[in-house]
């Protein structure tokens, strides 16, 4: 059965250091479009907006840290979308923007024919959310297809990555194809079926062992951002 929507990935960078994924949803019937943590390059972004010639309705948020928010505010003043980001995650980081919708664990956003599932999984933030689609998962930085997200700045914890790891693994479709925010190797769209084989966060089971081994940078024996954040 086909999707009743498109994504596209935008690769954005800052000085080609600090790479993210920003991923543009489109309503097929409609051409209503939601970006998702948009970043970085905004002539980029919007040569894909308007180069589709979509309507940009929403703004959707996974979490707060600046690398994922910091082109909110020139869109919402161009566009007038409605932005979205978990009411944990507004409220603990005082996170405000234009025309904000905050949401709760489990709450849905229509899209045109698209309904979008939010997913509250912190962890990497106090108030981190993942996008759950008919066929997709956009997770931001909870989930990597190579790792999971960094629980040791303001906010993180790793026993709630572990649970909301868990949570995933129980709730999403293994066929679901995953959309993170940032790449360390892999591409987006692998399916979560690769990501329990081949993640190894998913393969530490035992609660106590994965956050030894998830803080175990933070904890002084390394410290690269990239090795971090995995």
């Amino acid at each position: 059965m086909s999707e009743s929507y498109q994504i596209h990935t935008i690769s954005t960078s800052y000085l080609n250091e600090l790479s993210n994924y920003n991923y543009l949803i489109v309503d097929k019937a409609t051409k209503l479009a939601a970006l998702v943590d948009p970043s970085w390059e905004l002539e980029r972004i919007l040569t894909v907006i308007e180069g589709l010639d979509v309507k940009l309705h929403a703004i959707l948020l996974t979490h707060s840290h600046f690398d994922h928010v910091n082109l909110v505010e020139l869109l919402s003043v161009r566009y007038g979308p409605d932005v979205y980001i978990s009411a944990k995650e507004a409220q603990y980081y005082a996170f405000s923007a234009p025309n904000l919708h905050t949401f709760n664990d489990l709450d849905t956003i229509s899209l045109g024919n698209t309904t979008i599932t939010c997913m509250l999984t912190p962890g990497h933030t106090a108030g981190s959310a993942c996008y759950l689609l008919s066929g997709c998962l956009i997770t931001g930085d909870t989930l990597f297809i190579e790792g999971c997200g960094r629980c040791d700045t303001t906010g993180g914890n790793p026993d709630d990555m572990f649970d909301s790891l868990q949570k995933i693994r129980d709730t999403v479709p293994i066929y679901a194809r995953v959309y993170p925010g940032h790449s360390y190797g892999k591409e987006p769209g692998y399916p979560l079926w690769y990501l329990l084989e081949n993640n190894i966060y998913f393969h530490l089971v035992n609660r106590a062992q994965f956050i030894s081994f998830r803080m175990r940078h933070a904890q002084g024996y390394g410290s690269d951002a990239r090795e971090r954040r995995k």
